[in-house]
This record gives C-alpha cells, sequence and structure tokens, in this order.
C-alpha cells in the first residue's frame, strides 16, 4: 500500500519598507489632503459668497404665479406682485339661479391679495431649518424650482353684503295654499313654494373657485321651502260639492219614527265649514269638516226627545199552560250616540252624502219576548189578593181600573225595590183618570185619581201576605171603609191597619222582592163583583205569613158636620161628600217564617182621625148651625 505526501506550508516573511517607499507614499497622502482643502475652501467661498449675494434676495428659481421673483429683495417683490397680478379688479365671477345671471368681480365679492406676505413667504423659502437642510432646500429650488400662489384674503363680510343684497331678488316667501268662503262660495288661493339663498354655502363656493384665479360659474346655492300645502283645488271642489244641498239628519231606517229628520240648510252649513290640515299618504291636505262644537251643541239639542227607557215586555202566565205570553212587546232603550253621530256626519258628508243616519246607543231590557217563565223563575200562581170597592161611584170604578192596568203583567226583578209611584205615572184626565172624592189635607174634595188607593191597598195586602219585605208604606188620614169591606158587602174590621195612600210623587208604596226569582204581577178589575184582585206568579219561596192586630184602640167619635160652600150647587141645594168615622189606633204585626226560621217580623202602626160627616151646600142655603167643637155620636 502506497502513500501520497503533500508539500509543507511556509509563512511568508514580512519586511519592513525601506525609507524611499515611505517618503512615496507621505507625498501621495499630502497631495490628496491639500487638494480636498483646496476643494472645501472653494466650495465654502462659493457657499459664503451665494449667501451673501442672496442674503437679502429671494432665491434663484423661486416664481409667484409663473413670476419669477430671483434676486429680488421683499420689497421688490412685492411690488411685482402688486404690479402684475390684476385678478381681484380684472377676474370675472358669474352667479347663476337657473336663467338668472349675475357678474361680479372677485374684488366686489370680498377678494384681494396680499403682495407684501406673498413676497414675504418667497422669500423665507429656503431659509427654514438648520443650516443643512437650508442647503438641501436651496439645492432643490435651483434644480427643480419652486413656485407658489399669492396670498388671498376673501373679506367674508363684502360677500355676506353682495349676496344680501342678491338674496332680495331671489328669495320669495312660502305661501300656503287656501280656501275661503263667502256665504255658500268657495274660492281657492294656490300655494307658493318658498326660495331662500343659502349665505353660508355660497360663500363656501365662491370661497373654493377664486382660490384657482380663475374666472367661473358659480351656481347659487338655494333652499327652497314647500308650503304644508300648494294645491287645494281638490278640496275646494269638495267643499263645493258639501255645500250644494241642505244636510238631512236622520234616525237608522230599522229604528225610524216620528222623530226628526232634521234638516241644515246651505248657508247654515257653510258658518259651520272648517279646513283643518290633515297628515296623509300624500303630505298635508285639507279636511273639511262641520264645527264640530257646533255640530255637538246641535246634536245635543236633539238628543233628548230621542231618548227612550227600556221596558220589560208586558206578560201574561197562562194558569193552563203554565208558559209565559206576551201582553205587550218589549221595548228597547236608546239614547243619541252624539260623538259617535259626529264622527259619522262628518265622514259621510265628507264622501258627499247629504242624508246621514245618526248613531244611537241601545239598552236591551232584563227581559225580553223571547223569554221563558223557566228562565225566569216564573213558574206558577205564589199568591192573590182581593179587595172590595161596593158603593164606589163610576168615576172612582174608572180610575181603579185605569190604575190597576198600568201594573198588569208588570215584572219585578230579583232584588229590586218596586215603585209603586213610579209605575203608576201622572194621575192626570189624559191618562185616563177621572174627577173623584179624594182626601186632602184635613178635607176630601173632588180630585183626579180618587180611588187609586184602593189600588195601592190591594198591593200592600198582597206584598204583605206573600211575604215580601215592606220598604215605604202610608196610611190613610182616616178609616176608609171601602178598604175594610169583604165578600158580600160585609166590613171586617181586622182589615182596619192594612190599607196603603200613594199620591204621586210624594208619597209611594214600595216593596222588594227579594227572592232570586223574576216576580210577574197580573190585576184583575171586576166591576160587577166590584173587587180587584192581584196576582203574584213565581216560584214558591216555602214562607208562610200570620198576622196578629190589636184591632181598633183609643176610640174617638167624630167631629161635628162641616159645611162647605160649593158655587156650582144651586141655592137650597146640600151635598153630602164624606162620611163621619170614628178615630182609632191600629197596630199589626207580621211574622214571616221560611223552613221554620222567621226571616221578618214587622209591625204597622196606624192613628186614623176622628172625622166628620162633610157636606157641600149651594150659595144661599140654609145650613143646620151646629157647635162645631161638639163631638158627633
Amino acid at each position: 500500500m502506497s502513500s501520497i505526501q503533500y508539500p509543507s506550508y511556509q509563512r511568508p516573511v514580512l519586511r519592513p519598507p525601506t525609507a524611499r517607499q515611505r517618503y512615496s507614499l507621505e507625498h501621495a497622502l499630502l497631495s490628496i489632503l491639500l487638494g480636498l482643502l483646496f476643494f472645501v475652501a472653494i466650495f465654502f467661498l462659493f457657499i459664503t459668497s451665494f449667501e451673501v449675494w442672496y442674503g437679502g434676495r429671494i432665491y434663484p428659481g423661486i416664481s409667484v404665479d409663473g413670476m419669477d421673483m430671483s434676486g429680488l429683495t421683499v420689497q421688490q417683490a412685492a411690488d411685482r406682485i402688486a404690479a402684475q397680478v390684476a385678478y381681484p379688479n380684472n377676474g370675472k365671477i358669474l352667479l347663476r339661479d337657473g336663467t338668472h345671471i349675475w357678474s361680479a368681480t372677485p374684488a366686489q365679492l370680498g377678494l384681494y391679495f396680499d403682495p407684501q406676505t406673498t413676497a414675504q413667504k418667497a422669500f423665507e423659502i429656503g431659509r427654514q431649518g438648520v443650516f443643512t437642510d437650508q442647503l438641501k432646500d436651496q439645492y432643490a429650488i435651483f434644480s427643480s424650482g419652486s413656485s407658489l400662489q399669492p396670498v388671498m384674503i376673501l373679506d367674508e363680510r363684502a360677500t355676506y353684503a353682495y349676496l344680501t343684497t342678491l338674496a332680495g331678488e331671489v328669495d320669495k316667501p312660502s305661501v300656503e295654499a287656501s280656501i275661503e268662503l263667502k256665504g255658500t262660495e268657495v274660492s281657492v288661493r294656490q300655494g307658493q313654494i318658498g326660495r331662500s339663498l343659502d349665505i353660508p354655502k355660497t360663500t363656501a363656493l365662491i370661497s373654493m373657485q377664486m382660490r384657482t384665479l380663475h374666472d367661473s360659474i358659480i351656481n347659487l346655492s338655494i333652499e327652497e321651502k314647500k308650503p304644508q300645502v300648494l294645491d287645494a283645488t281638490q278640496q275646494a271642489t269638495l267643499a263645493r260639492q258639501m255645500l250644494s244641498q241642505p244636510l238631512t239628519i236622520a234616525l237608522p231606517k230599522e229604528d225610524a219614527d216620528q222623530s226628526g229628520p232634521w234638516v241644515i240648510d246651505p248657508q247654515t252649513l257653510a258658518s259651520m265649514l272648517t279646513f283643518e290640515l290633515v297628515k296623509t299618504d300624500k303630505g298635508q291636505q285639507y279636511q273639511m269638516n262641520l264645527n264640530t262644537d257646533q255640530l255637538r251643541s246641535y246634536l245635543t239639542q236633539i238628543a233628548p226627545t230621542l231618548v227612550r227607557t227600556s221596558q220589560n215586555p208586558l206578560m201574561h202566565f197562562n194558569d193552563d199552560t203554565h208558559q209565559l205570553e206576551v201582553a205587550q212587546h218589549a221595548v228597547i232603550g236608546r239614547e243619541l250616540d252624539v260623538e259617535g253621530s259626529i264622527n259619522a256626519i262628518q265622514e259621510k258628508l265628507r264622501a258627499g252624502e247629504h242624508t246621514i243616519s245618526m248613531s244611537m246607543k241601545y239598552t236591551n231590557p232584563g227581559v225580553t219576548d223571547t223569554s221563558t217563565g223557566e228562565s225566569l223563575g216564573i213558574r206558577e200562581l205564589v199568591h192573590a189578593e182581593t179587595s172590595y170597592y161596593y158603593g164606589s161611584s163610576a168615576a172612582r170604578v174608572q180610575n181603579i181600573t185605569t190604575a190597576a192596568s198600568k201594573f198588569n203583567g208588570v215584572l219585578v226583578a230579583p232584588g229590586e225595590v218596586f215603585s209603586m209611584a213610579t209605575t203608576l205615572g201622572d194621575i192626570t184626565l189624559d191618562n185616563g183618570y177621572a174627577e173623584a172624592l179624594i182626601i186632602l189635607g184635613n178635607q176630601t174634595i173632588k180630585g183626579v185619581g180618587g180611588g187609586v188607593c184602593q189600588v195601592s191597598t190591594t198591593l200592600f195586602r198582597a206584598a204583605f201576605f206573600a211575604g215580601f219585605p215592606i220598604v215605604e208604606r202610608h196610611a190613610h188620614a182616616y178609616r176608609v171603609y171601602y178598604y175594610e169591606k169583604v165578600a158580600g158587602n160585609r166590613v171586617d174590621p181586622k182589615l182596619a191597619g192594612l190599607d196603603a195612600t200613594v199620591f204621586v210623587p210624594l208619597v209611594d208604596f214600595k216593596f222588594t222582592n227579594d227572592t232570586p226569582n223574576w216576580l210577574l204581577m197580573e190585576t184583575e178589575v171586576n166591576p160587577a163583583n166590584s173587587s180587584i184582585t192581584w196576582k203574584f206568579y213565581s216560584t214558591p219561596n216555602g214562607r208562610s205569613v200570620t198576622m196578629d192586630t190589636t184591632g181598633t184602640t183609643n176610640l174617638t167619635p167624630p167631629p161635628a158636620p162641616v159645611y162647605h160652600e160649593n158655587p156650582d150647587l144651586a141655592k137650597g141645594k146640600i151635598k153630602q161628600v164624606d162620611w163621619a168615622a170614628e178615630g182609632a189606633d191600629v197596630s199589626v204585626t207580621r211574622t214571616v217564617t221560611q223552613d221554620g226560621q222567621v226571616v221578618i217580623q214587622d209591625t204597622f202602626n196606624t192613628h186614623y182621625q176622628a172625622w166628620p160627616d162633610m157636606f157641600e151646600y149651594g150659595p144661599g142655603t140654609d145650613v143646620p148651625t151646629q157647635d162645631a167643637n161638639k163631638p158627633q155620636g
């Protein structure tokens, strides 16, 4: 196996330069250094000379709006700018509004130049910052040049004054369309769009454009203000239509009666017509209405004549079928809906209608014609009471019959306090009553309705013996033997204290239906038997009634007869109009039990005055002379 041998490495030997070599090197370095020093000296000499020369002058390469400012002092530059820049006075700015154009110089609009400041700015170019920065800027100016715009100042006070004067020609006020009435004649004035010069925005446009130092056209900035209503022609047409004929207001067809209709003539309509701005999908528009307050006042006057009180039907209980039969139909209550009618009239009149139905509010009675005995709890006769009026005059019988008919078929609601006077109403000749003897004060006189108390007495006894709570009852001033008679024209003293008088509207008889069922009342007057019967139909409540009476006590004889002159009687004629009755006190106690419990126990105390025979006589008639204070046995 052979091997390869490499030659060994030997480090070179460094020998110091010789004296001759050192001299040559030093001489060369010295020459270079001297050359650099000479160049620097020349450079600084140049720079110094340049700066000295331009120490108070604008550096070369600087221009203002194309005018060379090189080497000029600040004042020289300012004079040249002032002499050569003529734009403020010679320029032309056209202000345009549609087809209208106004011409003005920039100076008129407040533009002027500041030559001194412009020259000073030109002078300061290349002189900012430290020395090295200045040299860099000066070199850049020298190599590329530098141009600046003259300093422009806009006096906006002058601009505002000019534009304010111009606004007098441009501005127009906003005018609302309007409708005017003269009687029934309708006229319309069209609206106008308002225009006003927006001075701040126009000033900004002028300032921006004049910075270019060129003539230009500037569109004025105009702010438009539209009126709420620009055109009222359509509404005026509608107003003419509304006034073209009278307005007729009537009840709804399904409820029409003798009331109305009511007609408002066009002249009155015109005086009520108003124009109100309302917001619609098409913006603000006039809406024609009748003056709400006037219309409300008009309808309020009508309203009372249209009120109808709801009334239950009058019913008859069929004793064979035990079903209710309608004797008189129910009455649905109504009243005028004033606000609803106002809305209906306004809406339909605007729609072109001139015959408009009013809006009504209806109230159903507690019982309708279709109500059944089963639903009302009226299933059978629960009590009947009969009183007798033997010996009554025809007029008294007529009054009994008339009064009793008011209650035949009347329904009393559960919990209702029944008022006889309310149901009875006014007792007048027009309502079917006749003149008969009545008790008024301390005398018996002829008056309308004598005999009605026969009816109230019968009702009192029916409520008494049926076990209903008695709310109000008034006895007669003296004993009336009509009310103590029984069948066969006999007198039953036990009935003393069981009478009741009614004098509408001051004296009333009231009782309460305190059961959960309705109560049907029927009355029957039988002139042949001189009787009146009061029937109660409902659901039996299991009550039983017992009565205890003291009978008449503290009896006092009647006073002496009383005579009254009656000019309607002939001379010598004497007529007895009332009969003597003893004075007495009587106390009746009622006990009502139900399911073995006492539910009502009440006492009715009655004081009867002693009552004289009373006579009437014709003028000039001799009457018996008696001691008025002497009791008659």
